[in-house]
């Protein structure tokens, strides 16, 4: 099944399992109606923007937008993950293990082309990142400080606000992403 059929579902079933008309929907969680209605129906592909109001407004953790099983053993192939696709192309976010309630953690693949910037909504309360980074510079503000990263640099940040990525290399660059949500 492809993503936006896997997100379509899964943000029409959180609707539904909370007893909200699309207004309602639409009101806590910021993404209009129409969009709404569109998602679920899995007719657009939407930005990752839209799909962190989404998590942000359900309460949910972002990957369980895209999450179609949970096996105790999982191989991922490159090849078989479709990217979401921010700044002209410029940021692809390739989700590789969604969250579960057993695991509150999810981790994803970044690849930011040069001069890519992708600015992020706050998560959940308590969430924390962790990014390494395997090529390029890239540089990652949170909570109004600055850090500027190079090949093999890691850093641990808290997510609960704006934050942003910018590649700010003369190449692309490859990071690892996990996201910790606190159980508290």
């Amino acid at each position: 099944m492809e993503l936006q059929k896997i997100v379509g579902n899964n943000v029409k079933q959180l609707r539904e399992q909370r007893k909200l008309t699309l207004d309602a929907a639409a009101k806590q969680t910021g993404v209009s109606r129409s969009m709404l209605a569109q998602i679920e129906k899995g007719d657009v592909n939407p930005t990752i923007s839209v799909l962190w109001k989404i998590a942000n407004g359900y309460k949910v953790s972002f990957t369980s937008l895209m999450d179609s099983s949970a096996k105790e053993s999982l191989v991922v192939r490159s090849e078989e993950i479709e990217p979401l696709i921010e700044d002209g192309g410029k940021y692809l976010n390739y989700p590789i293990f969604p969250f579960q309630e057993n695991r509150p953690f999810e981790i994803y693949r970044i690849q930011i082309e040069k001069g890519g910037f992708l600015p992020a909504q706050p998560h959940m309360a308590g969430t924390e990142e962790y990014i390494t980074v395997f090529s390029g510079n890239v540089e990652i503000t949170a909570a109004q400080e600055t850090f500027r990263l190079s090949e093999g640099d890691s850093l641990r940040f808290r997510a609960d606000t704006e934050h942003s990525y910018k590649n700010i290399g003369h190449a692309a660059a490859s990071l690892s992403m996990l996201i910790y949500y606190d159980r508290e």
